[in-house]
């Protein structure tokens, strides 16, 4: 019997076997999440499997979408045995659909390692695919609006943004103050473009601090530099960098009045999660297809971020935050 739950646009077919292909990096996981939850809800009685890379594992096991998880080894074109290995596991477990939400070269490779078939119904890019996305590369498309349209060409319209309900934890241990702020002011170092300078968070650590918020700074290693500026600009900062889990980052968010961060992954939950979000980016990191959306988010945006004044943010703070300053 044909699954009632697809549409004209979708096949005729019952779908039992499904595999989801997201392998990173930490922001792009978590904008796919709404799409693997559109996946799950279109297909209900399925046994999804999710291929990622070890880093999501965690999380995929955690989202509850998902029947089994299966790390990505990610073998280079070279390692025969490897790739002959991949092919065996891919071909091995008979999906009737594979949802390519990473649509890179990579994943490309890996539908054509199903040659010479049968092959699964394909949702990507490759060009021959059941279920082909095109569009012109590199694009500016956000990447909300494209894994929606991915989505609707495989039958899927009901594509809503990532809910991370079922990211939480207990952050009564970190002994908070009721009115805080989250400042993120790292990224990765290999973009540092993305960064802020940690002197205009630390003016900014100060004015929230005058107005009776506490500032709470994350982050990772990476980040230590620019945050030994701020605690040293606002002693009364609380520093949280390496004491939090993935898991803390949304229970954070919902509980903080407002959160100012760098276009990087922990940003992206926040904003994710409700909190009202102040977004700062470079026009290098290309906010037209990256940036977050919503209500509760602002974003800020200049070609060098050296030229964003703390007195603009500032402003943004006093329109977003849940905690209007001291009488």
């Amino acid at each position: 019997m044909p699954d009632s739950s697809e549409t004209s646009t979708g096949a005729s077919q019952e779908h039992r076997r499904l595999l989801v292909i997201k392998l990173g990096a930490l922001g792009d996981f978590i904008y796919a999440l709404g799409p693997m939850q559109a996946i799950r809800r279109h297909h209900p009685k399925a046994e999804i499997t999710l291929l990622t890379r070890s880093a999501y594992a965690e999380l995929g096991e955690r989202s509850g979408l998902f029947d089994s998880v299966w790390t990505d080894r990610e073998p280079k074109l070279f390692n025969l045995p490897a790739v002959l290995s991949l092919r065996t596991r891919l071909t091995g477990a008979a999906f009737d659909r594979v949802y390519d939400l990473q649509t890179s070269d990579r994943t490309g490779f890996y539908y054509r390692l199903f040659w010479p078939g049968p092959k699964p119904e394909w949702s990507g890019i490759v060009p021959g695919c059941s279920h082909y996305h095109h569009y012109k590369r590199p694009t500016l498309t956000h990447t909300q609006d494209r894994q929606r349209t991915q989505l609707e060409i495989a039958g899927i319209t009901d594509v809503r943004p990532s809910d991370l309900a079922f990211m939480g934890s207990d952050i009564l241990r970190f002994d908070l103050p009721e009115n805080f702020a989250l400042l993120i002011p790292g990224s990765s170092l290999k973009m540092a473009i993305k960064r802020w300078p940690a002197l205009s968070y630390g003016a900014i650590a100060q004015s929230l601090h005058k107005a009776g918020i506490t500032p709470v700074l994350m982050g990772g290693k990476e980040d230590q530099d620019a945050i030994r500026i701020i605690t040293e600009t606002c002693p009364e900062a609380r520093d949280l960098s390496g004491k939090t889990t993935l898991y803390d980052i949304p229970a954070l968010a919902r509980a903080a009045c407002i959160t100012i961060g760098n276009d990087t992954g922990p940003m992206h939950m926040a904003a994710l999660s409700g909190c009202p979000t102040i977004a700062i980016f470079s026009t290098k990191s290309f906010p037209d297809k990256a940036a977050p959306r919503g209500e509760n988010v602002s974003l800020l945006v200049e070609e060098n971020l050296n030229d964003l004044a703390a007195e603009r943010v500032w402003e943004e703070i006093e329109k977003k935050r849940r905690i209007q300053p001291k009488a």
